[in-house]
Formats: C-alpha cells, sequence, structure tokens
C-alpha cells in the first residue's frame, strides 16, 4: 500500500473527516484489520487565516511547501492539501516536491463530468468563490461554474469561518445555506460542490434538488484510490465515489 501525506489543521475539523473516511474506505475495500498508511501534519489554523486575511500569500506557501517538503522526506508517496482554499498555492507546492499532488479541483471536475452535469454551484470560502484558482481550473474540464450573489457569499463565508471551523452545526445556518442552493438552482445550476472541506458537516445531498459533490468525500477516495495502485497522473473517481458524494 502506497503512503499518504495529508497537510491538515485547515480545520482540523474536516482534517479528521479525511483520516476517517480514508480508512474507512480502505477497510471497505481490502477487508478485515487494514488501515491505511497515513502521514498527517496539522498546522496551527489561526496562523493561516491570519496570513488569508493579510492577503501574504507568499509566507502561507512557504509554511507548507515546508510541511510538504516534510511529509515527502517521512515518505509520503502522494500528497493532499485538506483544504480548498489553500489549493490557491498548489502550484508552489507541486514545485517544492517531487511527489504528486492530488488536487481538489481535479477530483471534484471529474466526478461532475462523469454524472453528465455542467454547471455546478460553487459553495465555498469567499477566497474559493471569488479567486480565479478554482474557477478556472473548473473551467478547462468543460465545466461553467457558478458561484452565489455577493450576500449569500458572505454569509456562506462566515459560517465556514465562524462555526464550521469551529465544529457548531447550527440548523439556521443549514437553513440559510438551503436557501443559498434553492437561488442558485433557480438560476441554473444542475449541481452544488461543497467546496469547502467543512460543509458536509452542515448539509449534504437531502438539502438539494440537484446532485451534491462533496469535495471532501471526493479527494479522500482519490487518496483511497492511489494509496491501492490507482495512477496520479489522471484523476480516476470510482463509481462507489460518486455514490457516496452524490
Amino acid at each position: 500500500m502506497r503512503r499518504i501525506g495529508l497537510i491538515g489543521g485547515m480545520s482540523w475539523e474536516s482534517t479528521a473527516i479525511y483520516y476517517q473516511e480514508i480508512n474507512r474506505r480502505v477497510r471497505d475495500a481490502e477487508g478485515g484489520l487494514v488501515s491505511a498508511d497515513v502521514l498527517i501534519h496539522s498546522v496551527n489554523f489561526a496562523e493561516v487565516v491570519a496570513l488569508q486575511q493579510a492577503g501574504r500569500w507568499d509566507e502561507a506557501a512557504r509554511l507548507l511547501e515546508g510541511v510538504a517538503q516534510g511529509l515527502e522526506g517521512a515518505g509520503a508517496e502522494a500528497l493532499l492539501i485538506c483544504t480548498n482554499t489553500m489549493h490557491i498555492l498548489a502550484g508552489e507546492i507541486e514545485a517544492a516536491t517531487n511527489v504528486p499532488l492530488l488536487h481538489i479541483v481535479d477530483v471534484t471536475a471529474v466526478a461532475i463530468r462523469a454524472a453528465g452535469l455542467k454547471r455546478p454551484l460553487l459553495l465555498a470560502t469567499r477566497y474559493t468563490m471569488e479567486k480565479p484558482f478554482y474557477l478556472d481550473r473548473m473551467r478547462t474540464f468543460g465545466l461553467a461554474p457558478m458561484v452565489p450573489a455577493e450576500a449569500d457569499r458572505g454569509d456562506v463565508h462566515d459560517i465556514i469561518f465562524g462555526e464550521l471551523c469551529c465544529g457548531v452545526v447550527k440548523e439556521a445556518s443549514r437553513e440559510r445555506y438551503r436557501d443559498v442552493i434553492r437561488r442558485g438552482i433557480a438560476e441554473g445550476a444542475d449541481a452544488v460542490i461543497l467546496g469547502c472541506t467543512e460543509i458536509g458537516m452542515l448539509v449534504g445531498a437531502e438539502d438539494a434538488a440537484v446532485p451534491v459533490f462533496d469535495s471532501t468525500l471526493l479527494h479522500a477516495q482519490a487518496a483511497v484510490d492511489f494509496a491501492l495502485g490507482a495512477p496520479a497522473g489522471a484523476p480516476a473517481v470510482r463509481r462507489s465515489a460518486l455514490e457516496h458524494s452524490l
């Protein structure tokens, strides 16, 4: 089994989901007492958030490059950044290491394309919804992603940082997300991307009238596929991963 390196802690709430899902899926695939060979470096999220808020992405890159190099040095054969937002630095991390980076946008886009869909509504942090790194990469897969309106983006972002990253799940916030989803569908969305790794704590397939793609679960499945022998070059999403995410 190949060893996976997780760049985690952003937040640790969703990193725990990665660890659980990767191990559960490896056990389901292999049976018995088999578990994944996983390394985790969980960073201090407060430091990362401070760099995000200050726009000091170069310093954030140096921090995560060091983490990635440490995981590679400890034997990781592939890396995952366990957050959508910090994939803004995916290129820097790839340049600083010599092992594959399993990109969360790629595995999510492949799943959407495999389902025959094209116009997903992206729910995520403001950085992910408003900066081009995520949407532009989605478009390279032939997709036409949408984002919520300004006021909705603000609430989606604030609920992530103010509640979900702190392990707080509120029914009022779930209903707010449902409102955002309903508006997106009315404007033409044919799918929903849970494009922050904590959002699956709040909403899922039952909260939308269109297919929902949980980027955390899809990314975890990509790690499992790699660990069990799938090539890293072109992300392959198993049918089981689609079923878990829809």
